[in-house]
């Protein structure tokens, strides 16, 4: 069926006319999407984009997006794109229309469940997804979803925590619920208020006492899980990963500076580089008497010192691990890193993995037999349009690495999804998952505005694209103009693909493929905590 053409060229003109009226200002790119949106901070560069869009009243991304109960963000040495470079980009060959959608013949959007209650402002951004079982549990920067997804084509809400404290980064465990709050809070309880508003100190206060970190919840009744304790951290959990043993569960905790000149997200060292991991234990028959255990350092070196395209290595965006192979993969800002987890309590760096290519690594997916790591590019933050001819191939993309030696990973290929967007789109890589199906490397992934992609990278020198699935730019309800919006992450499990989506709510698809039917059936999901896939029976 011929989908309606959406061009970009009104909204290039518009950009540039908007951008003749100011200064070019590069905006910064901390893998908050919202942070290149043009409201990092409080100054005069931000009113202007905020002027300059009113007055034209364009359909413009960077404009007034950023959650008004969130921190501002004082970090500037991070490289986005100025809206002089966003006009330039081609988006000439992007097809679909607001409101459309288009999708490879093999995927189907089954059912949709909308954001609701506490979560449907556009600001309640959604964010990461985990399984137990029957029930999804949604990630929001407003708190978090317990979702029954038994009934695929009718998605039902369980529960709703409203507990802000952005990014509420999730995972689940027997009855636990663990969440990540990496924006600077006045307390640790779900009635907090960010840093910065007019009952809290001043976000741009180094000294400003704060909290961020781990919160863990009970859910055993889904109907109402309650809050156990909350662990601070230092700097924040930005993401987190769980590391489930016999009594105790681990959590390796990532973060970096996103604001580096904040107290506890300094080093211990002369500069204010952030180089290091929390590990938190959570006792299971004690889950109250949670702690920081161990703060290893990763980069005592300092990591890379970045460039004028990638950042420096000022501690990991996400971890994943792959405890039956003892072995963690680390996105860390400039680089890529294998680990040595065989003592899970010291982890050890044994290689690192850099490219002039990447912006900014995000995270990482091991094949399922290990010996293949698939890392992503989080160029632009997640808030900027970067699949277009312009940007290319390379960039905003996967990059796949043969880790047959853990010592010595081998650079394979690059895969990004070939369609491109409209300049009103934030895409690029972002969250995903590997089919369990034995023998096969299959992943489904998120794109943001670009959608969901399935590719294989059984061959990692050799990607191709299985299915895909997109809606057109995304517009905003309350304003009309263009807003961010996409899957934050794209998952396999059970049967079906799930995808938290930013403004969309939770997407259902089916994918109609032999590979389908060779996936195992599990008993919960944690992404970033990998397993060997069991074999059907």
């Amino acid at each position: 069926m011929a989908r309606p053409q959406y061009r970009g060229a009104r909204l290039a003109m518009a950009v540039a006319m908007a951008f003749s009226m100011m200064l070019a200002v590069p905006l910064p790119a901390a893998a908050h999407p919202e942070v290149c949106d043009g409201k990092e901070s409080e100054t005069a560069s931000s009113a202007a984009f905020e002027l300059a869009s009113s007055v034209l009243n364009v359909v413009n991304l960077f404009a007034g997006v950023f959650p008004t109960q969130a921190p501002a963000q004082e970090s500037s040495d991070e490289g986005c794109f100025t809206e002089a470079e966003v006009a330039a980009m081609d988006d000439s060959g992007a097809t679909l229309a607001p409101g459309d959608t288009a999708s490879s013949p093999n995927v189907t959007l089954l059912a949709n469940l909308p954001k609701s209650g506490p979560f449907e402002a556009y600001s309640a951004f959604g964010s990461d997804l985990a399984f137990w079982g029957r029930y999804a549990f949604q990630g929001n920067y407003n708190g978090f979803q317990i979702t029954d997804v038994s009934d695929r084509a009718n998605p039902s809400i369980v529960s709703q925590v409203n507990c802000p404290g952005s990014q509420n980064d999730i995972s689940v465990w027997k009855n636990l619920v663990v969440t990540s709050t990496d924006s600077r809070r006045n307390d640790d309880s779900c009635n907090s208020f960010a840093l910065g508003t007019t009952t809290t100190p001043s976000s741009t206060d180094p000294n400003a006492e704060y909290w961020e970190g781990l919160k863990i919840f009970d859910w055993s009744n889904p109907a109402d899980p309650r809050l156990v304790t909350t662990v601070e951290t230092d700097c924040g959990s930005h993401t987190h990963t769980i590391l489930p043993e016999e009594d105790r569960v681990l959590v390796y905790v990532s973060s970096y500076d996103i604001n580096p000149n904040a107290k506890d997200c300094r080093s211990t060292g002369s500069s204010n580089d952030h180089d290091k991991i929390s590990i938190v234990e959570i006792p299971l028959d004690r889950p109250q008497d949670a702690s920081v255990i161990a703060e290893p350092v990763l980069f005592p070196d300092g990591g890379n010192p970045g460039n004028a395209y990638t950042r420096p290595t000022r501690g990991c965006h996400d971890i994943t691990v792959y405890q039956a192979k003892k072995l963690a993969a680390g996105a860390c800002m400039g680089e890529g890193v294998i680990m040595d987890i065989s003592d899970p309590v010291s982890p050890k760096v044994l290689s690192s993995v850099r490219d002039d290519n990447f912006a900014f690594w995000h995270s990482a997916t091991f094949s399922n037999d290990g010996r293949t790591v698939v890392f992503t590019d989080e160029l632009g933050g997640g808030g900027s349009p970067t699949c277009n001819p312009t940007v290319g191939p390379t960039k905003g993309a996967d990059g796949i690495y043969d880790v047959t030696d853990p010592n010595a990973p081998v650079f394979a290929s690059y895969f990004k999804i070939p369609r491109t967007q409209s300049n009103s789109e934030n895409c690029v890589a972002h969250n995903g998952n590997v089919m369990p199906v034995p023998g096969r490397d299959v992943m489904v992934q998120a794109w943001y505005q670009g959608g969901l992609s399935i590719f294989d990278f059984t061959d990692p020198y050799n990607p191709r694209e299985l299915g895909w699935f997109e809606r057109g730019p995304y517009v905003r309800p309350d304003t009309g103009g263009a807003g961010l919006s996409g899957g934050w992450s794209t998952y396999w499990y059970n049967g079906n693909i799930f995808t938290n989506e930013i403004q969309q709510g939770l997407d259902v698809h089916t994918f109609a493929d032999r590979t389908t039917g060779l996936a195992a059936n599990l008993p919960y999901l944690n992404a970033q905590t990998q397993e060997p896939p069991p074999r059907r029976r």
